[in-house]
């Protein structure tokens, strides 16, 4: 059944046109992820489509009693009520209808002692009637749902009597959520509806969708939400909107293929226009009556050619993170740390290790300690007990979520060329276009940016600053998706070694090589990208309910083995961190001896050069004979 439908849909701000001929048809079921450039439009629609706004041209068909419901992606709330006050509301007509049953059971009550009462039939009828669509709109189940939802999006039992108005703005936003999935409108318009969500919320929210019986449009920048969610795409670009029946990962593969026809199309287009304006104008050349006509009549076909628009080029910006030095191999070492604020204890036995080269996705739930970890890591916080070890020849470039190293106060240009006072102006304007900040742009100042522009400047801020370790928390959250694709672009061809938190399960997915969980217990670490994360989790599961099957022999038998193999583990771990820590002075002598032998005074001495080379080649086949051991030993 349709829900909505537009044609012709036209929307212009002065002398701009937002939208033009955009046409589209929901029906019930449709799960449709609408992405676009930041602005694009996209937003705008949403706030016609719910009627905040007035269209310019074109018709909107909705279906008769048909219910819209639709998140903002910034909201304002303020109420003295607690949450679970507030969630109430959405109930309002089923807790009226509860009190009117009430009332109705006590006149029965009354009436059903007096025999000869002519209400009580006419109240038991009432009764019957209003009892039966109470029961029909879950009257008993309400307040479940609303306990439901809420967990669901990550509050908990506890949070549910806070006052709304000291509530953080993440929080009022899942608020807000929860309270348009309990009104289950027909149609939802959720913009930006993960924004606010860990993990394990987005999941929850990802099943709700799948199950929800009506039509649902998405504005969303989580590629492997839409992956998970949604079964059409709504591409609005170029003013209007394209459509593509699949996910997000499908329609872009079937948009590349697309850009390469059109391309083709064009390109062919353009040079069979070039051949007959060239016949055109060789037959005018030529002069005479017979040929000047045939030159006419080919110009008047050539006048009546639709011609193709360009397509647009997937001209993507490449950014490039180059480390200024190679650092050592272990990079990053923390054993035992413990933090506490006051009597609450955030972080306790945290050991994990970092090496080269890894590209390392830090998860877990909102509030678990994360962001608290990298500043214990950056010396910004101090750690109540355990060790912190920085690698050898480890520099340090830091992306903060709240981008607070930024000063306000200055301009885009000045942020970056006091920073980086050998560049000279073109150098800057150059690398600042990239980052697309051009023309007057540049002059702006920081505190007038939006969270892109200031994500954009922040990234470029770290570019610039050639570290060959990049702690990064939460690099994905402002950047549109082409801006995510250039992000994780140019940290694949990264050199040096990556350490992020992140709630973008595609970026980490597509970037990340190895997963650390934070738990309320410490860390668990898995070998692989996101996916290969959930595959493990998912065996663990499996794992733990076989287990639970088992006999209390079997449990001694697989104890018994358990023990053997960690034994056997710990032997083997021990004799590879040797084996690591020989060949990390190796590569530090190395090392030395190279910046030695460029030196310019040694350079000169032919003695010591010798020395340094026979020295040099005496320690590259020992680092060749360690590589091989700890091969063998990895292998075993």
């Amino acid at each position: 059944m349709s829900v909505l439908s537009c044609r012709s849909l036209e929307k212009t701000y002065v002398i701009d046109t937002i939208l033009e001929d955009v046409n589209f048809n929901l029906e019930l079921g449709d799960r449709v992820g609408v992405i676009g450039l930041n602005g694009s439009g996209k937003t705008t629609l949403f706030n016609i489509l719910s009627g905040n706004l007035e269209k310019d041209k074109g018709d909107i068909f909705i279906q008769k009693d048909v219910r819209i419901g639709y998140l903002k992606q910034h909201i304002k709330i303020d109420s003295e009520r607690s949450i679970f006050e507030d969630c109430l509301e959405v109930f309002e007509k089923l807790i009226k209808m509860e009190k009117n049953l009430r009332v109705l059971e006590e006149k029965i009550a009354i009436n059903s002692e007096d025999e000869h009462s002519t209400v009580l039939e006419k109240d038991m009828k009432e009764y019957g009637d209003l009892l039966e669509k109470f029961i029909s709109l879950n009257g008993y189940g309400y307040k479940s749902d609303i306990r439901g939802v809420l967990i669901g999006l990550g509050f908990t039992e506890e949070d549910f009597d806070k006052n709304i108005n000291l509530l953080s703005g993440g929080q009022k936003s899942r608020l807000s959520l929860a309270k348009l999935l309990l009104e289950n409108p027909d149609l939802l318009l959720l913009d930006e509806p993960t924004n606010h969500l860990d993990i394990e919320a987005i999941s929850w929210l990802e099943k709700f969708l799948r199950d929800y019986k009506g039509a649902t449009l998405i504005i969303s920048h989580d590629r492997f939400f839409l992956d998970n969610v949604v079964n059409r795409i709504f591409l609005l670009e170029n003013k209007t909107i394209k459509i593509y029946n699949s996910n997000y990962t499908k329609f872009m593969d079937r948009r590349k293929k697309d850009l390469e026809i059109l391309k083709n199309q064009y390109e062919n287009q353009q040079k069979e226009l070039k051949r007959q304006e060239e016949i055109v104008s060789r037959f005018m050349n030529y002069g005479g009556a017979r040929y000047i006509k045939q030159a006419q009549s080919r110009q008047k076909l050539l006048d009546k050619i639709k011609t193709l628009d360009k397509p647009m080029e997937e001209a993507k910006t490449r950014i490039k993170f180059e480390p200024k030095i190679k650092s050592g191999r272990d990079v990053l070492l923390v054993k035992g740390i413990k933090k506490s604020f006051g009597d609450f204890k955030l972080l306790k036995n945290i050991d994990l290790e970092v090496y080269r080269g890894e590209r390392v996705g830090l998860i877990g739930a909102n509030g678990i300690g994360k962001t608290t970890l990298f500043k214990i890591i950056l010396g910004e916080l101090k750690q109540d007990d355990g060790e912190i070890k920085i690698g050898h020849k480890v520099n340090f470039g830091y992306f903060d979520q709240e981008m607070e190293r930024l000063h306000s106060q200055k301009t885009i240009i000045d942020e970056v060329w006091d920073e980086n006072p050998k560049l000279d102006y073109y150098d800057i304007r150059k690398i600042l276009s990239q980052f697309l900040f051009v023309g007057d742009d540049i002059f702006k100042e920081v505190k007038d940016l939006s969270g892109g522009e200031k994500a954009r400047l922040s990234l470029l801020d770290l570019m610039l600053s050639n570290a060959n370790f990049l702690l990064m928390d939460e690099p994905t959250n402002h950047l549109d998706i082409d801006s995510k694709e250039i992000l994780e672009d140019a940290l694949l061809d990264y050199n040096g070694t990556l350490f992020v938190i992140s709630h973008d399960r595609y970026f980490l997915n597509r970037v990340c090589n190895k997963i650390l969980e934070l738990t309320p217990e410490g860390v668990n670490e898995y070998l692989g990208n996101y996916n290969y994360y959930l595959e493990k989790k998912n065996e663990s599961i499996v794992s733990e309910e076989e287990t639970q099957e088992k006999t209390k022999t079997q449990i001694k038998l697989d104890r018994k083995k358990i023990k053997q193999i960690e034994s056997e583990k710990k032997f083997k771990k021990k004799q590879i961190s040797s084996i690591e820590e020989s060949i990390s002075q190796k590569e530090a002598k190395l090392l030395e001896i190279d910046e030695k032998l460029c030196d310019g005074e040694v350079y000169e001495d032919l003695e010591v050069i010798v020395e340094l080379s026979q020295e040099r080649e005496v320690i590259k086949n020992e680092l060749e004979e360690l590589y091989e051991e700890w091969i063998i030993v990895n292998e075993e």
